[in-house]
């Protein structure tokens, strides 16, 4: 009688286990989906607006819509990734210490699991029309910027463990819409505007504070915690020490390539100022 309770228990025990992931697994795959769909329903309004709201997006050539569309895409993931990832940062109690019993980074959500998945489906919508129209919409840092933040992504995801890292990562996704408004504008052919050198003071200086917050957050956290920050799955606990290292340099020389480009603009402006 015993052992068959035991077992009735047992085998009740696997099929929950079994339910609970399959209900992941579906959560995934559909979080997923809706960032790449996401991504299409975008890109094609972006299309439809434009073509209304612009002239000079009529005059632009095939490859530059195309791109345009893009940025689209890329800046309504970056407002959504950095509100998010703020808010389960900073607003939830999902990483607070004393609000769970289990280890920082093995915590995880449902919601945080739609926010990585959603990101996942960006990604890679993303990182195949840089392949697709290879080397229009971006070069091998595109690619290879992509690709670690996929891997690293995904293994949060999968695994549910150093969420709060990537979010970290995510966050500084808030400075991609002033990216983004730069091309727009000097496509436009506004880049002697006013807009777009304040854009790009606004870019320069968001670009450096939204850095720095990471590092002085993302190392003095790592510092404070790494005991358990060591008892990340190996691959992950690696990849945490080393990716963001690597995404960081790759950062670094955007922002060397933005900083030169910042001080070219206002070094026209100044100059026609003078003129005048």
């Amino acid at each position: 009688m015993g052992l068959i309770a035991s077992f009735d228990f047992s085998a009740g025990s696997v099929l929950s286990y079994d339910f609970a992931s399959s209900r992941k697994e579906f959560q995934w795959l559909a979080s997923v989906f809706t960032g790449i769909i996401f991504c299409v329903i975008v890109y094609r309004l972006m299309d439809i607006m434009s073509s209304l709201l612009f002239m000079r997006y009529g005059k632009l050539s095939n490859k530059q819509k195309i791109e345009w569309n893009n940025r689209g895409f890329s800046t309504v993931h970056a407002i959504f990734a950095s509100v998010v990832s703020f808010y389960l940062l900073m607003r939830s109690d999902l990483f607070s210490d004393d609000s769970r019993e289990e280890l920082i980074v093995h915590r995880s959500s449902t919601f945080s699991n739609s926010v990585l998945g959603i990101s996942v489906g960006y990604f890679l919508t993303d990182l195949a029309m840089i392949l697709w129209y290879y080397p229009a919409l971006g070069g091998m840092e595109y690619i290879l910027h992509h690709g670690l933040s996929l891997f690293s992504i995904i293994q949060a995801l999968l695994s549910g463990q150093a969420q709060i890292y990537i979010l970290m990562v995510l966050f500084t996704e808030s400075t991609t819409p002033f990216v983004n408004l730069r091309w727009h504008l000097d496509v436009s052919g506004l880049k002697s505007s006013k807009l777009y050198i304040w854009n790009g003071v606004a870019l320069f200086f968001g670009w450096l504070i939204a850095r720095i917050i990471l590092f002085i957050f993302f190392f003095l956290h790592m510092y404070n915690h790494f005991d358990e920050v060591k008892q990340i799955f190996p691959l992950g606990y690696y990849s945490v020490l080393t990716v963001p290292a690597m995404l960081a340099m790759m950062n670094i020389y955007w922002f060397w390539k933005i900083a030169r480009g910042m001080v070219k603009t206002l070094a026209k402006a100044k100059a026609k100022k003078h003129d005048e």
